[in-house]
């Protein structure tokens, strides 16, 4: 059987902190890219496809030079199209709120998946969730209540703001999965074949979905997918040099360059209300990881940012 790839010692802080800096702001230029698509006329499928196949020649070549071909063998493969196709849906919903909202509060929402990964671990886990916890966990939902605003008085599109909460509650399963296939698989198995399985099915629709663009529209794809690609591999990377509480605080940069780039790019500044929910959301998450590493609860991405 082959056996996940051992991770050198954790001594290298720095260096795994760097690149976690360099994953977040990947995905925020990544959704950039697929935002100013969208906003050409590509549609979620269309975005979904060229993400996943876009990265899939990176995420190869980084298995192939760095832990090996080998490492992606698996004997679970029931494991990981459950994990995939969890993933796909959460992508999906992702990019559907990424073409409906702004660019900030879209990428804002998808960060309470923390918050929904705690729920889910007492309830489908049964794992004890203490009273600092909870404590976060309200925080985080706090937070996403001021952005959402339920009674509607932020103007974003109902439809994006259920799509952006269905990605989160999507992307807190896919860090449940990610506790118990990550026990077995080795990370570059885990990423390949997700990548994998996102771009069949990405070409299997696009047949259907797709349509013909100009030729800046397509650059916007493909840039989307090649930023995702460096972005997940930086991410994945950060882990074999600093531990997972080290480098997460860092992932919630995605929120601050989202919202750079919504206000310069896409002129949607984000409300005083978006910034104080995106602080709580961000408070919420980063003491959650701490705490999960206090537990030892320190499983290969448990705390990835949301797919895409």
């Amino acid at each position: 059987m082959d056996m996940p790839e051992v991770a050198p010692p954790a001594d290298r802080p720095i260096l795994g902190m760097g690149m976690r800096i360099v994953s977040a702001t990947g995905f925020a230029i990544m959704a950039a890219f697929l935002k100013a698509a969208s906003q050409r006329g590509a549609g979620t499928i269309e975005m979904l496809f060229y993400r996943s196949a876009g990265a899939l020649p990176l995420v190869f070549l980084w298995a192939a030079f760095g832990p090996g071909i080998r490492s992606l063998g698996t004997r679970r493969p029931a494991a990981h199209l459950t994990r995939s196709a969890i993933g796909l849906t959460t992508m999906f919903f992702t990019f559907g709120a990424l073409s409906l909202l702004p660019l900030g509060e879209a990428t804002t929402i998808t960060y309470t998946a923390p918050v929904f990964s705690t729920i889910l671990s007492a309830v489908l886990l049964h794992e004890a969730i203490g009273a600092r916890r909870w404590a976060a966990v309200v925080t985080g939902f706090a937070g996403m209540l001021l952005v959402v605003q339920p009674g509607g008085g932020n103007g974003l599109s109902p439809v994006g703001v259920a799509m952006a909460l269905t990605a989160a509650l999507g992307q807190s399963a896919v860090m449940i999965t990610l506790r118990q296939i990550g026990k077995t698989e080795a990370t570059s198995a885990i990423v390949f074949w997700f990548t994998t399985f996102c771009s069949l099915v990405g070409a299997a629709f696009l047949p259907f979905f797709g349509h013909i663009h100009d030729a800046t529209t397509f650059a916007f794809l493909i840039g989307g997918g090649l930023f995702g690609g460096i972005a997940q591999i930086a991410m994945t990377s950060s882990l074999r040099y600093a531990p997972v509480s080290a480098v997460v605080p860092f992932d919630y940069l995605q929120i601050l360059w989202a919202t750079a780039i919504g206000w310069a790019i896409f002129a949607s500044p984000a409300s005083a209300t978006t910034l104080a929910g995106a602080a709580l959301i961000t408070a919420s998450g980063v003491y959650t990881a701490y705490r999960e590493g206090r537990r030892g609860q320190e499983p290969k991405q448990a705390f990835a940012p949301p797919e895409g």
